[in-house]
């Protein structure tokens, strides 16, 4: 131990970002200098130890720890901005003691975890009270069929003419499903099986786009936006080294800018910096770079067609799924978290609505590249 401790800071630190959290507790007391690094917030080795125990499999309240890691004064404040945006629910509501955080803090948690469409229930409150208040309307709503706070679902088709409609459905009963058909009746596209791809996960929702895939004969049918709404503009094509790119069965995907061989360069006037406003789950920790760990399943084909060498055709409904602690059981007889098994089953019947700002949020690229916003149903002007 004394060895150890004659290293530097950083070194000691790195080292105890290693261990698991109630390791790190027990031997952050052993003596005064390591007291002296766990509490200091630039080298923060509590925030590995934190991220695992949120990304575990096992539920955050079982952890003792975790709990009540509030109360230690070692742990420096800015973690619970990690936690509270990515902690379940039922964890943060009923089992974790809260920090005391300034109200700064607290818009960056609700920024960082919920939807930007969301900030409308922020009125007279402080920004904790606008918090817990969405966090409980969340609980609530994943876990019974209440619809009574949101009346009317909201959500977006990108049209294959380039523009785009913000529309609604009642909450009560509202099914994507019979809305997509109803839009494929319109538009001819009835024989044509609808095809379901979550887009990315977040702590408490996830947005799921709905579409139809064909090999038309002409370009009239096609929409471009689809497919750039699930491959971000360019990102196939940067030029990025192999040992930075993961091969799956559908294609060769790049991991994004962590790795030391990203070149660092990026199509002009095109963000690809991680999403942190919100921040997506573990499973699209990249977005909307690929993750591997079978969860990010955007990117079912290559270059500008899809599987088996189809295009997207006919408008795309993006919609935002609320999560429920069965959304992850098995569906039924078709391919986890694709296609029916999105929609279909316990723990998926229950939406939130979906607006521009979420849009531009999810799919910044998108913005420049839809012609026209229309809200409510019909061509715009």
């Amino acid at each position: 131990m004394g060895t150890f401790l004659t290293l530097p800071v950083e070194l000691i630190a790195d080292v105890l970002s290693e261990l698991d959290l109630d390791s790190l507790i027990t031997i952050s007391y052993l003596s005064r200098r390591l007291h002296d690094i766990v509490s200091d917030p630039s080298l923060n080795p509590w925030r590995k130890p934190i991220l695992r125990s949120l990304r575990s499999d096992q539920d955050e309240g079982n952890s003792g720890s975790l709990k009540h890691l509030s109360v230690r004064r070692i742990v420096p404040r800015h973690n619970w901005i990690e936690i509270l945006s990515l902690a379940s629910p039922s964890f943060i509501l009923l089992d974790a003691t809260l920090p005391n955080l300034r109200s700064e803090e607290w818009e960056e948690c609700f920024n960082r975890r919920f939807l930007p469409g969301w900030r409308k229930w922020h009125k007279d409150g402080s920004w904790k009270a606008t918090y817990l208040e969405v966090l409980h309307r969340v609980y609530h709503r994943s876990r019974t069929s209440c619809t009574s706070d949101e009346s009317w679902t909201k959500y977006i088709v990108l049209n294959r003419n380039g523009t785009a409609n913000e529309l609604e459905g009642s909450s009560r009963g509202f099914n994507p499903l019979a809305i997509f058909n109803e839009m494929k009746l319109q538009n001819n596209l009835m024989h044509l099986e609808t095809r379901i791809r979550l887009v990315v996960q977040l702590a408490d929702v996830r947005i799921i786009a709905l579409g139809t895939l064909n090999r038309p004969r002409s370009t009239l049918t096609v929409n471009p936006n689809a497919h750039t709404f699930l491959h971000p503009p360019g990102i196939d094509d940067l030029q990025t080294p192999r040992n930075n790119r993961v091969v799956t069965d559908h294609g060769v995907y790049p991991l994004g800018p962590d790795s030391a061989d990203y070149p660092g360069v990026s199509p002009p006037s095109i963000d690809f910096s991680k999403m942190t406003h919100p921040l997506p789950a573990s499973s699209h920790t990249n977005y909307p770079w690929y993750t591997p760990g079978g969860g990010d399943k955007r990117w079912l084909g290559s270059g500008e067609v899809e599987e088996e060498g189809r295009k997207w055709v006919g408008g795309l409904m993006i919609i935002a799924q609320i999560m429920t602690p069965k959304t992850h059981e098995f569906g039924g007889d078709w391919p986890p978290l694709q296609d029916l098994d999105l929609v279909v089953g316990p723990g998926r019947q229950q939406y939130a609505s979906l607006v521009w700002n979420d849009l531009w949020a999810i799919a910044p690229w998108m913005e420049e590249r839809i012609t026209n916003k229309i809200d409510g149903p019909g061509l715009g002007i």
